[in-house]
């Protein structure tokens, strides 16, 4: 089976956590991303893709960058800057300008039913390239949840309609968050998970510096509320959210966290409702409990054979 090469075994932290500690870290990210979603609805038709990906990763970079001036640092092997080149430009930067880009031409429903493509990718990728194990509960899990996923999506769906080249740029945002977690997986091997978001961070900013213009017009006349969703953006979905999906990833398999993340539909439509009195519709509650049931028959797992023992 074809790997990817491993970074210098001399991992940053090699004490395991506490077992409460990475499905709490998986539930914060889960919780913040599925408020992205949220804010991100507010912010669409006011500022462009670029500009919204730009200062969102920007506050998150210095952020980030304040935190890691006080924690311990590694010199990069060239194995591992090849890597975090990969995970920077594919999921930081071109996956938030895909994303942006797809829900000003889709409805937020069907751009996360179809992002949804990259737990799947992950664990394909995961199995392929870092020898993980594709379980019969793993691939049941999968379906069921995106099943849910496809009942979220059907049941929220507004209209936008479903532009060819919405669904093709958000297909691309799925295919390169799914390249960007297994590259993340392989650094943090050795690295922090402090270290990997945040050079990643700023990878992705150089990716979205283009679109400075935007991001200056938009400081210059856009109102408060704006510029304080964006602070959010960077400071909760982006910095906190990548940082604690790092921790949990470093103690899990990368297929089998990144299949948690079919809760993110379930989660932001209850939270659309609840902060924007956004009242779904009953089937979304029902792909909601589908995605549930998916994500817990992920978890199971396989029956350890014994061995019969023979009498003498």
């Amino acid at each position: 089976m074809t790997t990817l090469p491993r970074a210098a075994e001399t991992p940053a932290s090699t004490v395991a956590p506490p077992a409460w500690q990475p499905p709490a870290a998986i539930g914060v990210t889960l919780v913040l991303w599925a408020s992205a979603f949220v804010a991100i609805r507010h912010l669409g038709h006011d500022v462009t893709p670029g500009a919204l990906s730009l200062g969102r990763l920007s506050i998150a970079a210095v952020a980030l960058s304040l935190l890691l001036v006080r924690s311990e640092r590694h010199r990069f092997t060239r194995t591992e800057v090849l890597l975090l080149l990969g995970c920077g430009i594919a999921w930081f930067g071109i996956y938030n300008l895909a994303l942006n880009s797809s829900e000003q031409r889709i409805d937020a429903a069907t751009a996360a039913m179809v992002v949804q493509v990259g737990p799947i990718l992950i664990a394909l990728l995961a199995a392929l390239f870092l020898g993980e194990k594709l379980t019969g509960w793993l691939v049941l899990g999968m379906a069921i949840a995106f099943g849910g996923v496809v009942v979220i999506g059907g049941a929220m769906r507004g209209n936008g309609g479903s532009d060819l080249n919405g669904v093709l740029l958000a297909l691309l945002a799925a295919a390169t968050y799914a390249i960007g977690v297994v590259c993340q997986k392989v650094l943090l091997r050795r690295l922090s998970g402090l270290e990997v978001t945040c050079y990643a961070c700023w990878i992705g900013v150089v990716v979205c510096l283009p679109w400075v213009g935007d991001l200056h017009h938009v400081v210059q006349h856009d109102s408060a509320r704006t510029l304080l969703l964006i602070v959010y953006l960077g400071l909760f979905p982006t910095a906190i959210a990548f940082s604690t999906w790092a921790f949990a990833l470093r103690h899990t398999d990368a297929g089998k966290q990144s299949l948690t993340t079919f809760l993110v539909p379930a989660i932001a439509t209850v939270m659309a409702w609840l902060l924007l009195d956004e009242v779904p519709p009953a089937l979304a509650f029902v792909g909601g409990a589908i995605c549930i049931a998916g994500v817990l028959v992920t978890r199971r797992k396989q029956p350890v054979r014994r061995r019969s023992l023979r009498r003498a």
